[in-house]
């Protein structure tokens, strides 16, 4: 794994600062978060209405919550939404009430194979309430009246996401996607909206090709909103990766888009096996983050996703133990570095035309081969500019080169970089 860099302690240090926010698919959490990350990138916000139609389903009311306690006969608090928002159930409807042990136990959840856990749950589109405990504390629980209270209001409001752009050379566009409604999971999704943030700020610092769009909005419906709000823009989009589950100690996942051999699928299977890293790449199936949205057959968007462990592949998915002590500043950094490598190749990853098809030009005499000199890769830079020329059909790509012949992706590049400069091939 990476080394520890600048930039992971950076996006650690977010990570932090954005734990303790109570987040859901909708709400002052959702706002309060993408404040933060406007500290880092310019972010235009979108505020959508409730009741707003977006493609089959109906932005729902917005969520907010002050207070929610299970107190004891002595008023001591046994489940205290202040030191987690895991403590509550999600979208949680306001309720005060004294009940029994027995009656209030409908309403909690627990971990029994992991006691000293909390679960995260939520109840989005089905009225209900609830707090999540460790089992371990249910189990301490005697028997006898508590007081139940949960302060939240359940309203006509808005759904709230944000994009921050990077322009590009072209108005095509590449996506890159990750999920802010989940409270304080260290590892899903914290650490994908670091990662999304920094490559944001790295990739600005550049003149890339392609236009970068970053968008963050919540599960589901999120992806679902900016989708049927931009309806016009969906056929520019050219690529796209959603990013998740970025910062634990596993290693690199990449799921293919639907499509399988979409070009954001043969860039991150080539980057992943070039950087000889441990790593895995699997199928796409229609479930787990919002890739399943961009790919749903109507949009059928080339888009993958890029994880470490992926969801619910750790046992600490969806649970209190997703903390601080989960993530690592070295993590973030790795799966920050795989992103710009392969969108460095994305960018670089042309069709050229060879201007002189007819039998090989003569390198030596446009002084190619003397540009070499000194390179500690002469051979293989001398092969790339053979390659280049004959496969520089307007049919294969720089990939392809790559691929074929089995050189660096960069020594290609630079070859077809020269090859131009010298007038044999274009784009």
């Amino acid at each position: 794994m990476a080394r520890m860099t600048a930039a992971g302690a950076e996006m650690y240090a977010l990570v932090e600062r954005l734990y303790p926010l109570c987040r859901s698919i909708t709400g002052d959490g959702v706002r309060a978060t993408l404040d933060i990350v406007g500290e880092y990138i310019p972010l235009q916000v979108h505020e959508v209405p409730t009741g707003t139609q977006v493609l089959d389903w109906t932005v729902p009311q917005e969520w907010n919550i002050r207070d929610a306690y299970v107190a004891d006969s002595t008023g001591n608090r046994v489940v205290d939404f202040a030191e987690s928002s895991l403590h509550v159930l999600g979208y949680s409807v306001p309720v005060s009430q004294t009940m029994p042990l027995a009656e209030l136990r409908e309403h909690l959840h627990t971990l029994p194979d992991h006691p000293n856990w909390v679960p995260y749950r939520t109840s989005y589109y089905k009225p209900e309430w609830g707090f999540c405990l460790a089992q371990e504390t249910l189990d301490a629980l005697p028997d006898g009246e508590y007081e139940v209270r949960i302060d939240s209001t359940l309203a006509d409001g808005h759904l709230t996401y944000a994009e921050h752009v990077v322009p590009g050379q072209v108005p095509d566009e590449v996506i890159v996607s990750c999920h802010v409604c989940h409270p304080s999971l260290a590892n899903d999704n914290l650490a994908g909206i670091a990662v999304a943030t920094f490559l944001a700020r790295a990739l600005a610092e550049q003149t890339p090709y392609y236009t970068y769009r970053f968008i963050f909005a919540p599960g589901t419906i999120g992806a679902i909103t900016w989708l049927a709000r931009n309806a016009e823009r969906v056929e520019r989009v050219k690529h796209g990766v959603v990013l998740a589950c970025a910062g634990d100690s596993g290693s690199l996942t990449y799921k293919q888009s639907r499509r399988g051999d979409a070009e954001i699928d043969r860039v991150m299977r080539h980057v992943l096996a070039a950087s000889e890293r441990p790593h895995r790449v699997t199928e796409f199936t229609p479930y787990g983050y919002d890739e399943r949205q961009f790919c749903s057959p109507g949009f059928n968007l080339g888009v993958g996703s890029l994880t470490r462990t992926p969801y619910a592949g750790y046992p600490e998915y969806h649970t209190s133990a997703d903390d601080l002590d989960f993530v690592s500043p070295e993590a973030m950094a790795d799966t920050l570095s795989v992103c710009r490598e392969a969108f460095a190749v994305l960018d670089r990853n042309r069709r050229y035309v060879n201007l002189s098809p007819y039998g090989e030009p003569q390198l030596g005499r446009r002084g190619l081969y003397d540009a070499l000199g000194g390179r500690s890769d002469t051979k293989q830079a001398q092969m790339a500019m053979l390659w280049v020329l004959n496969l520089s059909d307007g049919e294969h790509g720089l990939l392809d080169v790559a691929e074929r012949s089995g050189l660096p992706f960069d020594t290609v590049a630079d070859a077809a970089g020269a090859l131009a400069a010298a007038g044999l091939i274009k784009a």
